[in-house]
């Protein structure tokens, strides 16, 4: 496959990024170091935009992959060719006066970055005479080796400065782009820096569409570009949810963010029809995800009482994340989730026949297929998946992701796993990936397994040569679960353990002291989850007294590198909220206070200390969500980002920004060279998990209850 280089007039959106005010002017840690987190799945997604004609049988011959193959591609749009025709962003035809063009709008993550790009298409048709249209389906005979790809990115932030963002749900209406970004701080912990922006593509110029301090979601332009609708908490702010998000819709003038109402109360994603016409879903009081269709007046006073609403899907089955065509309005297209089938897929619910088409599921039955949008035409759909073992480019899951940061001096790795930890050098790594330990170089290599048993965290001894700590039993247990520490002589040929705890009242998250001499560590033993601290090498046999007392959760916690604080989360201010935040302790008992503030019922959790003790990172909801949870494959908390704060308590920093769970950070003290690291084997593709939430049961009587007041939740085929 041949990319073209290309000179063209357009703007690359370089939008100024403003962090926590707070910390414009703090220090930058001075040290080269590293910092390797995790995020559950992420590494798998191998996410690509893909396209079936709507009006065919569908068949693998007829779906046709439309991007790269190598990036994390996503939440695709069509864009109509009368808003291309006004800009300079595709090639001259005489670069290819023989093929035929698709065009494309979608998210990407590449290069440690996100960014929205413009993809063209194009396919060679030597047995064809004259150009062909935009859409129209290119021969089944033409597989993607034979297609030549143009790649524009046309937003997305300079990466001078290490400084990034998530944009989802673009839209291209005339010659501006609406997209969502993450690059404001609102200044208010737990409150989401999602919001939606408006960018001239001609100049660069951009202007942000949602109130200050607000949040939007899932933006929709209608088919006029005049309105735009969102999915907004409004002024009542994120509560915490991690299913369905509780917003409403919104609409506003795309001009300028003007004339802003809400219109449906309990709603989300929402897509047009035409002018006075959208659909959105919601969970409905039955349990089932459903999408409703909502009429505006024609007078234009637009607000919740004036906007008529109907459910449109039925009960039995989940459907959501609609996608409306404004040429032919007899269907949408849904993402489906049905009683006998673990996967979700693309259907069209046709309001004639009331009844259900399935597009994707003849052809990819054992895959996930997110987020449909349709063309302007109305010939085609699209939608992501994982791309699994396709051909074309190769691609392979990634042990070690490097992403950009806004710390000069510091590497920023996402790993295909969770709790990692640095050797006291820095050259390796241990690990968790269920069930299982295990131990890799740090540039990726040497990847072994050092344990086979569930458990979770691990801490290397600073002193004893390959000695690494974990817990070794089930995660998110009871106080009386049995879970003990453990350390592994990694570096011993027979791979010797010795168990530290006695009881296995859920001890968990060892932390040694620098000397070596001490391991800090949770334990439910008195019925409630305190910190202890016992002898590094004999184990509470050795020596044991508790560090703190109370009916609260503390845990997770941290020895910083001189040896005077342990840092810890804890819900000690509102016990059994589920709501952590972090505290810092000295071994003695004595100096507890509170570092990190998360706002009211905020989970802030994880902290490690910098190697040179000034900075703790750490991951939080501080930041709140940045997209409907439904519309990504499962988390178990669909938000949480990774931080950094200076260990007397100030200068917080956003160092990640997406829509996923990014957790369990650790700091090394070696710099490990920015690039990629592919899974030796290749790595399990699309191994990720549809949202637990969406799993059904179906009592017996549902059938007949859905056929007399819905019509037929059955699927046909189309043809």
């Amino acid at each position: 496959m041949r990319t073209y280089r290309y000179s063209f007039l357009f703007a690359v959106v370089a939008v100024s990024v403003s962090l926590f005010s707070v910390i414009a002017d703090h220090e930058e840690p001075n040290a080269r170091t590293s910092i390797v987190f995790a995020t559950l799945g992420r590494s798998s997604y191998a996410f690509d935009i893909f396209t079936l004609p709507l009006w065919e049988k569908p068949s693998a011959s007829k779906e046709i992959q439309l991007t790269d193959g190598i990036s994390v591609n996503f939440n695709g749009h069509f864009p109509s060719s009368e808003s291309l025709s006004q800009l300079s962003l595709v090639p001259d035809r005489s670069l290819a006066s023989d093929f035929g063009p698709i065009h494309l709008i979608y998210v990407t993550e590449r290069n440690g970055t996100s960014k929205i790009y413009l993809d063209s298409l194009y396919y060679r048709t030597p047995d064809l005479e004259g150009s062909r249209s935009i859409l129209e389906e290119v021969p089944s005979e033409f597989n993607l080796a034979e297609f030549e790809r143009v790649q524009v990115p046309i937003v997305g932030l300079e990466q001078s400065n290490g400084q990034i963002s998530m944009k989802d749900k673009p839209t291209l209406a005339g010659d501006y782009l609406i997209y969502l970004s993450t690059h404001e701080d609102p200044g208010v912990p737990r409150t989401s820096w999602t919001a939606v922006y408006s960018t001239h593509l001609k100049t660069g110029s951009t202007k942000r569409l949602t109130p200050k301090r607000i949040a939007d979601l899932s933006p929709a332009v209608s088919p006029s570009g005049e309105w735009t609708a969102v999915a907004s908490y409004g002024e009542k702010g994120w509560g915490g949810e991690v299913q369905e998000l509780n917003t409403d819709i919104y609409l506003f003038l795309t001009r300028d963010g003007s004339k802003r109402v809400k219109v449906v109360e309990h709603g989300g994603w929402p897509t047009w029809a035409d002018e006075s016409t959208f659909y959105f879903h919601r969970r409905c009081d039955d349990g089932w995800w459903s999408v409703y269709r909502a009429v505006l007046p024609k007078n234009g006073k637009f607000s919740v009482g004036s906007v008529v609403t109907l459910r449109v899907t039925p009960p039995g089955l989940h459907a959501f994340t609609p996608a409306a065509s404004v040429i032919n309005k007899s269907f949408i297209a849904v993402a489906t989730r049905r009683s006998d089938s673990d996967f979700r897929h693309i259907e069209l619910f046709d309001f004639i026949s009331k009844r259900f088409v399935e597009l994707t599921r003849p052809i990819s039955s054992y895959a996930h297929h997110l987020n449909p949008f349709i063309s302007p035409d109305s010939g085609r759909i699209g939608y992501h998946k994982c791309r699994g073992s396709t051909n074309g480019p190769k691609s392979s899951d990634l042990l070690l992701e490097n992403l950009k940061n806004p710390l000069p001096d510091v590497t920023l790795f996402r790993i295909d796993g969770s709790f990692p930890s640095f050797s006291p050098g820095g050259d390796r790594i241990a690990y968790v990936k269920f069930p299982g330990v295990y131990l890799m170089n740090s540039d990726g290599s040497g990847l072994r397994k050092v344990f086979d048993r569930t458990a979770f965290s691990t801490a290397w001894d600073p002193i004893r040569k390959g000695v690494v700590y974990t817990s070794a039993g089930p995660t998110f247990a009871s106080e009386s679960t049995k879970v003990d520490i453990i350390s592994i002589n990694v570096d011993d040929e027979e791979l010797s353990y010795k168990q530290l705890t006695i009881g296995g009242e859920n001890n968990a998250f060892p932390s040694p002291s620098p000397d070596g001499k001490w391991v800090v560590f949770r334990s439910g033993r008195s019925g409630h989850k305190n910190l202890y601290i016992m002898d590094a090498l004999e184990g509470e046999s050795g020596g044991l007294y508790r560090l703190t007392e109370g009916p609260w959760s503390d845990t997770m916690c941290n020895w910083s590198p001189d040896g005077e604080w342990i840092a810890f989360a804890s819900d000690r201010e509102n016990p059994g909220s589920g709501s952590f935040e972090l505290f810092m302790i000295h071994p003695d008992g004595t100096g507890l206070h509170k570092l990190v503030q998360s706002g009211s019922a905020g989970r802030t959790n994880h902290p490690w200390f910098s190697p040179d003790g000034k900075y703790i990172v750490f991951t939080s909801d501080y930041a709140a969500v940045s997209a409907e949870p439904i519309s990504n494959p499962h988390h178990y908390q669909p938000y949480g980002d990774i931080f950094v704060i200076g260990s007397d308590g100030t200068g917080i920093r956003r160092l990640t920004h997406n829509s996923y769970e990014d957790g369990t950070p650790a700091w090394g003290p070696r710099f490990m060279r920015g690039v990629d690291v592919e899974w030796p084997n290749g790595g399990s593709h699309c191994s990720f998990e549809d949202c637990h939430w969406l799993k059904i049961r179906i009592p017996r009587n549902v059938s007949r209850e859905v056929t007399q007041h819905y019509g037929s939740v059955k699927p046909q085929f189309a043809h």
